[in-house]
């Protein structure tokens, strides 16, 4: 009895496993790169905007932060984060940080540069440079240049001006913001250009930026069918698809294909009505921000209760699309549809008074238009960024879309300050709130 296998509750897609793998492929290709003389960047996430000049320049990349995810859910993070905290580092710093930071130590100063063993997936090889930006997290300048202390490696800092929601609007604000993008990436080009010895292949990026922008349209697509009743598709299904547009693993020409392939399947359940949960689909939930990657299969726990989870946090998710067919200068191409992922949702905060348009609006709106019955905030405590909205939220979500929300508080790497028994035991209380507001949204109807 003890060895039969619990049931499953998440009805999971098929297409999400060959896009899984391409997160895999993407560290053996940069092991593979080593081995044979050429060198591998490591980089921050930064929304599609230094990442395509870094596959134009046919640079192997792989990104940290979402080596921190993997080693959260291999179980294999704590060491490390112990070994940060035996060097100094805060215990309140960033998961992702700390969890790379004692990678590094253990790679550097026990193994010389070699890649440590219990690495999942095959490990992080020793990088020619590091890609940081300003983009979303507090701890990045300093998380790179603290690198230093381990790795003898250049840090390059792409900057991206964020205005406010009414500022973006004066006039010239946008341009201007276009503009600066545009003089960073060029010399971004010429940093590359000089320590890789090679000269950018301007018809090479010309495509690969067209592939990008293609990709995420069709995820954009894909997320859109999940509005349809029941949800298709789960925030687990979710979380394993998006690492290949957000961390551009593999080609994305090839990524595009495997979209389309999500699409046609996500496509087929909303046809028949299929559900994302292998019970009644009782309440439709929004999650923010940040999971926990070691302990997703609480989520099992919830779909046991008909808690379907049907949209994220609007910064794992593509842009909506946008026309830049007039646009030739590949450069500005990037600085459009980058600059347009932070401030697609401005327009429409500005047009309902909401001013916290960068971290909080977008998730008001999606909260509305996927008809969510609740919000599941977790909030990470070693994560500020991806916090400091979150009571701002609860209540804006209360008193303009009478939707309530649980706050669990946890972290994105240390499995030691998540504690899955509580949200267990919190779930049927939520679930009285939920059908309480469900009655009052029905009432004002």
């Amino acid at each position: 009895m003890g060895g039969e296998e619990k049931k499953k509750y998440i009805n999971r897609l098929k297409s999400f496993l060959p896009l899984r793998t391409k997160i895999d492929e993407t560290y053996k290709k940069s092991i593979e790169a080593i081995q044979m003389g050429r060198p591998v960047a490591w980089a921050m996430i930064n929304a599609w905007y230094g990442d395509p000049i870094l596959r134009a320049m046919e640079l192997e990349t792989v990104y940290p932060e979402n080596f921190g995810a993997i080693c959260a859910a291999e179980g294999v993070a704590e060491s490390y984060l112990n070994r940060a905290d035996a060097d100094g580092f805060p215990s309140h710093l960033c998961g992702y940080a700390r969890n790379c930071f004692g990678y590094v130590s253990r790679m550097t100063k026990e193994l010389k540069g070699e890649i440590p063993p219990e690495a999942p997936v095959g490990g992080m090889p020793k990088p020619i440079f590091l890609l940081s930006s300003n983009i979303g997290c507090d701890a990045r300048y300093k998380w790179f240049q603290a690198l230093g202390r381990y790795l003898d490696v250049p840090v390059w800092v792409l900057d991206m001006p964020i205005p406010g929601v009414k500022e973006l609007f004066r006039d010239g604000v946008y341009e201007r913001c276009i503009q600066f993008i545009v003089e960073e990436l060029k010399e971004f080009v010429h940093f590359l250009e000089r320590i890789l010895g090679v000269k950018m292949d301007w018809d090479r990026l010309e495509k690969t930026v067209h592939d990008i922008e293609e990709m995420n349209r069709v995820w954009f697509e894909i997320n859109e069918l999940r509005k349809a009743i029941p949800c298709p598709m789960h925030s687990r299904d979710f979380w394993s698809a998006m690492p290949p547009s957000l961390f551009l693993a593999g080609k994305p020409a090839e990524t595009l294909i495997l979209y389309k392939e999500m699409w046609k399947e996500v496509k087929e359940r909303v046809d028949h009505k299929v559900s994302s949960i292998q019970t009644e689909e009782r309440f439709r939930l929004l999650f923010s921000e940040l999971p926990p990657w070691h302990s997703l299969s609480v989520f099992e726990n919830m779909a046991e209760r008909g808690w379907n989870f049907v949209i994220e946090s609007w910064g794992y998710h593509p842009p909506p699309p946008l026309d830049l067919s007039g646009i030739s200068n590949p450069l500005e191409h990037i600085a459009r549809f980058s600059f347009h992922f932070h401030t697609a949702y401005f327009k429409d905060a500005l047009e309902e008074g909401e001013y916290y348009g960068y971290m909080g609006y977008p998730l008001l709106k999606f909260a509305r238009e996927y008809r969510c019955d609740g919000a599941f905030f977790h909030l990470p405590l070693t994560c500020r960024s991806t916090s400091t909205h979150q009571l701002y939220l609860q209540e804006k979500m209360k008193q303009k879309l009478k939707i309530p929300s649980m706050i669990v508080s946890g972290d994105i790497v240390d499995l030691r300050l998540f504690n899955p028994a509580e949200v267990i035991k919190r779930m049927e209380p939520f679930e009285e709130s939920m059908e309480s507001y469900k009655k009052l949204r029905e009432d004002r109807s």
